[in-house]
């Protein structure tokens, strides 16, 4: 387990324009940060990557914030994605919060701030990921009682208990394959 202060933020940074403009924000421990130059994906990032080595030039890598908790980095890294934006909604950056096959629509009388999106989506990666897990510690699966409770999503809201957080959380990773429910109302973690 890793120390509760060596995570950081970090940005990479496109030298290609003056100043230098982040493209990807991230948070990481140890060379996190320097990874994605050393094994180039086909994801957005990869592409702006390929193109800045394509120019001759190197990604600029540049730890923001260091010596920070996990859920320290989480938060600035989520509210640096939520401020600059993504790609796809607007902003600059190419990181990928949004799940891929998800199509977003909004009603045509609701504002949504910029950067609101991203923030929802890594949130949304995070309670899936802490759900995900709790399914794979308990082999004998957990209900959604289970879940709502034990990871503290259990909703209070004019005295009920509908927990549907959790409940809809479980729904994305059974449509994702990650998760399948038993026929006692358990779920279990799908392991490939």
């Amino acid at each position: 387990m890793k120390s509760q202060s060596v995570f950081y933020v970090y940005a990479l940074k496109d030298p290609r324009v003056n100043p230098a403009r982040a493209f990807y924000i991230g948070k990481g421990a140890g060379t996190r940060a320097w990874e994605h130059v050393l094994q180039v994906d086909q994801s957005a990032k990869g592409k702006r990557i390929r193109e800045i080595h394509d120019a001759g030039l190197k990604v600029l890598t540049i730890k923001l914030v260091e010596g920070i908790s996990e859920t320290e980095a989480l938060r600035i890294e989520a509210e640096l994605i939520g401020a600059f934006g993504t790609q796809d909604h607007g902003g600059f950056l190419t990181n990928a919060v949004v799940p891929s096959g998800t199509r977003l629509s909004k009603s045509k009388d609701v504002i949504v701030p910029s950067g609101a999106v991203e923030k929802a989506q890594m949130s949304l990666d995070h309670l899936k990921s802490a759900v995900f897990e709790t399914a794979k510690a308990n082999k004998n699966g957990v209900t959604n009682y289970d879940v709502a409770k034990c990871l503290g999503l259990q909703s209070d809201y004019g005295g009920g208990s509908k927990n549907y957080l959790s409940y809809s959380v479980l729904g994305i990773l059974m449509r994702e394959g990650k998760v399948k429910r038993l026929p006692n109302k358990k779920h279990v973690a799908v392991i490939d």
